[in-house]
């Protein structure tokens, strides 16, 4: 089965990728290690074009992300051409850089807000920001987003460093009047795979961390959402990329290529259209990037015969192909994968040493 040319189904979601600068160094960051220069950035004209683009393709959400998305001194102009587009928009912030006066200008124009927390521990949170004072102004930063009568989720990247601190994380989110709480187990990509060793949990850590967030979805029901995803290297099935490669969702990066996933670029070989040159439509429905691994026709054994092959879609193309070298591959997270012992052995892998942080 495949979903190429006219009959693919409209995209639900757009990352927009304003910018890879940032003044955090998150050593767990997913942006990739070659970093998209300021020059190359698309103008603010570009990315209003594009925005009603997606709308008329029927994208119905925008991310608007990094990097640190308040870099770009037209953020509210390019966060009102988004919103004058038509479409929901969520900014994805690291809270540091963005002034309440430049938040009071983007207000009219979102309608969600999402900062990321290091820790509970303003000293543990910092070390890991790679940017002291950090967590001070992140929790500053989230009470005026409250303030301006906006929703916010605070985004929570779990691994060895503050695993065991989910609890007071989710009372922190409370405190700050957080309506949802996303907790998200390191994903091994761009820094992250850099820095695996190092931010590795153990497997009874993550054990006790899904019965953690369990009890505190019980305790705080009703109070706050509470969303939380495993980390691949201790499941047993494979996440669906996105939903599916190149079926829910696009990533635009800082320079105007167009993504089916954020690490894409690793795999060797894709061809990627920018909107500097084609229309996101024709790049959704025609771009060699979008058609390579969209639908199932691509897949290998055992997940061609899979039932679970139109669930999964055999997994990360992007993880196969940096565990394997081949990304049509099972994604070895999958049980049933030939390598699934590579994942075994990789999650066992741990080092104390210092971070490698994010950097130009």
């Amino acid at each position: 089965m495949t979903t190429n040319g006219p009959n693919v189904p409209a995209p639900l979601g757009l990352l927009a990728e304003l910018t890879h600068r940032c003044p955090l160094g998150c050593p767990y960051c997913s942006n990739p290690l070659a970093l998209d220069r300021r020059d190359d950035e698309l103008d603010t004209a570009t990315w209003a074009r594009v925005f009603r683009e997606a709308a008329a393709l029927g994208v119905l959400q925008v991310h608007l992300s990094g990097g640190e998305p308040a870099a770009r001194r037209d953020l509210p102009e390019i966060t009102g051409s988004a919103h004058e587009a038509g479409l929901y928009t969520n900014l994805i912030t690291s809270a540091v850089g963005l002034t309440p006066p430049t938040l009071s200008a983007l207000a009219s124009g979102l309608d969600h807000v999402q900062i990321s927390i290091q820790d509970s521990d303003e000293a543990s949170a910092d070390h890991i920001a790679g940017y002291k004072g950090a967590s001070g102004r992140k929790r500053a930063l989230a009470r005026e987003v409250v303030g301006l009568g906006l929703p916010l989720t605070i985004n929570m990247v779990v691994h060895r460093a503050n695993i065991g601190r989910i609890e007071p994380m989710v009372e922190l989110a409370l405190s700050l009047g957080a309506s949802r709480v996303e907790i998200a187990h390191v994903q091994y990509y761009g820094w992250a795979l850099k820095n695996r060793a190092t931010l590795m949990p153990t497997r009874e850590q993550v054990d006790e961390a899904v019965r953690t967030v369990e009890a505190l979805r019980e305790a705080h029901r009703g109070q706050i959402v509470i969303d939380a995803v495993v980390p691949d290297y201790y499941a047993r099935f494979p996440k669906p990329c996105v939903g599916g490669w190149g079926r829910r969702s696009l990533n635009i990066t800082p320079a105007g290529r167009v993504l089916p996933c954020h690490a894409a670029e690793v795999i060797p070989g894709l061809e990627f259209w920018t909107v500097r040159e084609h229309s996101l439509a024709d790049i959704w429905r025609s771009s060699p990037a979008f058609l390579e691994f969209r639908g199932t026709d691509w897949m290998q054994e055992p997940c061609r015969s899979c039932p679970r092959r139109d669930q999964d879609f055999g997994g990360c193309r992007c993880q196969a192909f940096m565990l394997t070298g081949d990304a049509r591959a099972t994604d070895p997270v999958c049980h049933l994968s030939s390598d699934h012992a590579l994942v075994a052995q990789l999650a066992g892998e741990r080092a104390d040493a210092a971070y490698a942080y994010r950097s130009f």
